[in-house]
């Protein structure tokens, strides 16, 4: 096995597979060896493979998603790696189609205020402000802001992919008073280590202490913030597909699901600068 493990994983090294889709992958392939007594999958049947699929969503009453999941890790082995025809299938439900809880522009306003640390308010400033996963968030360099260019580079985003992503006139005057009075020296955001970036796990709960002093209930992670970016574009007139570019979506069809947000949705010729707006009503309350 430890053979065919090394040669699963240089197949997915060599496509650029983030390695979050290894360990997936991989621990995918160790299910189903181990359901069959680590026989190798090698002499593993398709009727096998077909039965390993059913104990998964009949006894085990494994959610679509993992499902889904096992099934691409196991289908990626036999096809790219052992190069064998694969026939088996899997028949889950169909996911809920579920449209998160939007966060309005108020409720957004309301979560950045109630944050008193500054570097966490500029971290879920930054995240509103273009957008990102937070995984991009918390991997951000000093040397990503190209602040002549007003740009800012993601560096392997989700599926290995950089891209450059428009920063804001006002957001950019933040980010440099934050350096400023930082001196952040690689990582934009460094954990307790300067020589560590922040974890996902702190800037989540950073996100968390927010929302909840905002008063703030609806459900959702940081991942709100990316949510509102985007339907708040939309609503000030982006293109979808700038909004797309500015996303880091492959597919123009994952942006177009915010349009469900917005029904009179006619896709102007500029977005507006968020963070500009948001400063404008803070001023107004004081």
């Amino acid at each position: 096995m430890s053979k065919l493990r090394q040669a699963m994983t240089d197949a997915m090294l060599v496509r650029g597979f983030a390695v979050r889709t290894h360990r997936s992958y991989l621990g995918a392939v160790e299910g189903l060896t181990k359901y069959y007594d680590n026989r190798s999958p090698v002499r593993l049947s398709t009727e096998e493979i077909q039965a390993y699929f059913l104990y998964m969503v009949k006894d085990r009453h494994l959610s679509p998603a993992t499902c889904r999941l096992s099934l691409n890790g196991i289908r990626f082995l036999y096809q790219e790696v052992l190069h064998r025809e694969f026939e088996a299938k899997i028949q889950v439900p169909k996911r809920p189609q579920k449209i998160p809880e939007l966060l309005t522009r108020k409720e957004v306003a309301a979560i950045l205020e109630a944050c008193h640390n500054r570097k966490h308010r500029m971290l879920l400033t930054l995240c509103y402000g273009c957008g990102l996963r937070v995984g991009e968030l918390c991997h951000l360099k000093v040397k990503d802001i190209d602040g002549e260019r007003l740009l800012l580079r993601i560096g392997q985003g989700k599926g290995a992919k950089d891209r450059m992503v428009e920063i804001p006139k006002t957001l950019l005057l933040q980010l440099r008073r934050y350096w400023q009075l930082f001196r952040p020296h690689d990582w934009f955001f460094p954990g307790r280590e300067p020589d560590t970036a922040l974890g996902v796990c702190s800037a989540q709960k950073c996100f968390k202490a927010s929302k909840c002093k905002a008063r703030v209930n609806k459900l959702g992670g940081i991942h709100g913030l990316r949510h509102a970016y985007a339907t708040h574009q939309l609503a000030a007139g982006m293109p979808i597909t700038k909004l797309q570019h500015q996303m880091g979506h492959k597919d123009i069809h994952t942006t177009l699901r915010y349009v469900h947000w917005i029904p009179n949705y006619q896709g102007g010729d500029d977005g507006t600068d968020l963070i500009a707006d948001l400063e404008a009503d803070h001023e107004k309350k004081k």
